[in-house]
């Protein structure tokens, strides 16, 4: 695995460079940035080609990944696609040799994170998941403070994002397409969460209320969720929940509260803050978070091909918040909890 002598010798390439959140260009400066070398990209759009050529003049350009596959000598490929189609084209790169990035969320089903992982080893390649956020300043301060021992042994984690507002009329909001409303923002919740509650997973229940958006949207039979809700219980005795809403009135502070024994931390963009009380008082510690660090994503990838540094983000790590998605969307239509099977 280790053929590459330096970060420059390895050629990379994405697979969609579309205009949402212009992450195709994202992706090959943060690779550039590692010191790989931008060589490929593959979309669909002609004029979404167009403007790859003029951010980087000498890019190879395809209108799909099966050109890009048979004319170019692309090393590592990062596929930046709607959720439901990163499992099959990350099997058609795997099954080729070639290394592979997906964004997240790595795949829609646990079975697809299987498929791939399997194909990665038969090919003897890399596969990751570009879990960037792993990397973020509050997640970053909260490791390093609550595994400091600061609110004592962990009991609880709460993740949670919401807001009311009519989701729109794009591809994130056809469940068959995104994998449902937990899918987006979940799945960088959960990534933070599993750093917090280092356990095995027992079981997941899942809820969900649907019907309120759907009928003002185009996907009417086919939307997301309202609102989405799981449980997952931990072999530790630990729990953790998440809630994902588009029905939420109440401005909530954060993303993450952790309670522990002796205090409570949550989790703000800018600030922290942990509380305890003693009696009738209660302290608080309020703490600025450094930068993200997402830029150590892609570094990782690079030290791995060439030195041999341990993957941060292995497929196995990347597959857990999904199993649990997956889980918490089969336990809502079934109405009961489910064992998982991967811990």
């Amino acid at each position: 695995m280790n053929k590459y002598k330096r970060a420059s010798d390895i050629k990379v390439g994405v697979v969609g460079y579309g205009g949402a959140f212009n992450m195709g260009k994202v992706h090959l400066e943060e690779m550039q940035k590692a010191g790989m070398t931008p060589t490929a990209v593959a979309e669909i759009d002609p004029a979404r080609l167009a403007v790859a050529t003029r951010d980087f003049p000498s890019i190879e350009t395809y209108s799909s990944l099966t050109a890009m596959l048979r004319g170019s000598v692309v090393d590592l490929i990062t596929i930046i696609t709607q959720h439901n189609t990163h499992a099959p084209l990350a099997l058609q790169a795997l099954k080729t040799g070639r290394h592979v990035v997906c964004e997240k969320p790595m795949a829609i089903k646990t079975a697809e994170c299987d498929a791939m992982i399997q194909a990665a080893k038969k090919s003897r390649v890399v596969l990751s998941t570009y879990h960037n956020r792993h990397w973020d300043g509050p997640i970053m301060n909260a490791v390093r403070q609550i595994g400091s021992g600061m609110i004592g042994d962990v009991v609880r984690v709460e993740a949670h994002m919401g807001t009311r507002d009519k989701p729109g009329d794009w591809w994130r909001t056809s469940k068959s397409i995104s994998g449902g409303i937990l899918y987006d923002w979940g799945v960088h919740l959960l990534e933070y969460s599993l750093q917090i509650i280092r356990s095995e997973i027992v079981e997941v229940t899942g809820y969900a209320k649907s019907g309120y958006w759907a009928p003002q949207t185009k996907w009417k039979k086919d939307c997301d969720e309202d609102e989405a809700f799981a449980s997952v219980r931990f072999k530790s005795g630990q729990w953790l929940t998440l809630l994902i809403s588009a029905l939420e009135s109440n401005p909530r502070r954060g993303f993450l509260d952790v309670t522990g024994t002796e205090g409570s931390y949550a989790l703000d963009w800018v600030f922290n803050e942990c509380f305890r009380q003693n009696g009738n008082r209660t302290t608080t510690q309020k703490f600025r978070n450094p930068a993200g660090e997402g830029w150590r994503y892609y570094q990782n990838v690079a030290d791995h091909l060439t030195k041999g540094t341990e993957l941060v983000i292995t497929p196995e790590w990347a597959r857990r918040p999904i199993h649990i998605l997956e889980l918490a969307d089969t336990s809502a239509r079934k109405g009961k909890a489910l064992r998982a099977k991967y811990e």
